[in-house]
């Protein structure tokens, strides 16, 4: 069939050029989830303080998330290929760096310092992935192709807590670090090789975008979440569920190797569970046919149970079942997310607007971190766990009404 003048002609990746890109996305998470792994529990083995940990993990996750707005942009600007290939390069040079002053300077700033900035690289990654996927994999199901490439990201999920528990028994956080920057390298290389596939055109920047301004870009991203039907109520959902997954990622390493008593290692195990239980439920999403609204009630219900579990749960067991639910059914809620606003959103406008729905809906992560911070030591972790929960449940509450009231106005018009 004819390409219509202008058209953007999709590339159509060779089968080993698509496990190169799904390689650069495991190799890229098992280096992000190092450094997520490092910082809270470097810093609470430093200072034996559950409120440092937590206002840690919020410095750590504030800057990334500040960034999906304009990271979002210039990807509708610049081509997605390139920043991503950019994001990882950067990456590695910004861990040599942190882990050479961290070595001739000491203190455990210098850990946050460089995770803080990997976070803003990594955000610039990630919306590049997203802009990248439905264009070049579009011949597939999108939930199947949002299911495997989740699939790769949570592989390098899995490994990354043992690896860099691994790599900590071994030597200082430092060096951890070092051997993070190689790693970042490597996805760059299959990156690169996963590039080969593509002309010089392929997934270039949209046209209508040159010439206008970043600062028009996000104006214009702000207009689509006030006047597209559905992506208020999916921002509510996502903040909410993002509050509980949060504060459950800012005060596992302080429960686990406080409260419950249990070693590094027994931590980096439930980690990798984590991550193996995800990898599971993604598979089967991608080898059903579940409606992407199903996917999204059933994770939600079961992240907030789990929320619960981690809040009063007194033995080990208890409060690792509750973290699984949690991190388990996070991506399968995702995966509803990412196809639900795939199909509303226009395609030239979609890294705009996905950036800043990101930022709406993950600033509930380093809130929650403050939330520990502020909280754990006059109330206890587990009642700043209980709030949070229960704010989780009554946004999901307000999101369905907001769709109701949608729905009415829809019908009334």
């Amino acid at each position: 069939m004819p390409m219509a003048p202008g058209e953007l002609q999709e590339p159509r990746p060779a089968p080993a050029n698509f496990q190169a890109f799904l390689a650069s996305l495991f190799l890229s998470k098992i280096a992000d989830q190092i450094l997520l792994f490092l910082v809270p529990l470097v810093v609470f083995q430093t200072t034996q303080d559950v409120g440092w940990s937590g206002l840690a993990f919020a410095l750590e996750t504030f800057p990334r998330f500040l960034s999906f707005p304009v990271c979002g942009a210039l990807c509708d600007r610049v081509s997605p290929v390139r920043l991503m290939r950019w994001s990882q390069l950067w990456r590695g040079a910004v861990c040599v760096a942190g882990a050479l002053l961290g070595h001739a300077f000491g203190g455990v700033g210098w850990l946050i310092a460089a995770s803080a900035i990997c976070g803003v690289l990594t955000t610039q990654g990630l919306m590049a992935q997203e802009v990248i996927l439905p264009r070049a994999f579009h011949q597939h199901r999108f939930e199947k192709v949002l299911a495997y490439s989740q699939t790769a990201d949570q592989s390098g999920a899995v490994l990354g807590p043992v690896l860099a528990a691994l790599l900590l028994a071994w030597g200082p956080w430092q060096a951890v670090v070092g051997g993070t920057a190689a790693i970042f390298l490597l996805a760059d290389a299959a990156a690169s090789y996963w590039r080969r596939g593509l002309r010089a055109d392929d997934l270039g920047p949209h046209a209508g975008h040159r010439g206008k301004h970043l600062v028009g870009d996000l104006v214009a991203a702000a207009a689509h979440l006030i006047r597209l039907p559905g992506l208020r109520r999916l921002v509510i959902q996502a903040a909410g569920v993002n509050l509980v997954v949060g504060v459950t990622l800012a005060s596992s390493a302080a429960l686990v190797t406080g409260l419950h008593a249990q070693s590094t290692a027994w931590y980096g195990a439930l980690q990798t569970a984590g991550a193996t239980a995800t990898v599971l439920i993604l598979m089967g999403i991608a080898h059903t046919r579940i409606p992407a609204h199903r996917l999204g009630l059933a994770g939600f219900m079961l992240i907030a149970l789990g929320g619960l579990l981690t809040a009063v749960s007194t033995a080990a067991w208890g409060y690792a079942l509750g973290f699984l639910l949690v991190i388990g059914f996070d991506k399968m809620f995702s995966i509803y997310m990412r196809s639900s606003r795939q199909r509303i959103i226009p395609a030239s406008d979609y890294g705009k607007t996905t950036g800043v729905m990101a930022l709406l809906n993950n600033l509930a992560q380093p809130l929650a971190g403050l939330a520990v911070g502020a909280f754990a030591a006059p109330w206890g972790v587990g009642r700043v766990i209980l709030a949070l929960t229960a704010a989780m449940l009554a946004l999901g509450a307000l999101s369905m009404l907001a769709g109701r009231a949608a729905a009415e106005r829809v019908r009334a018009g």
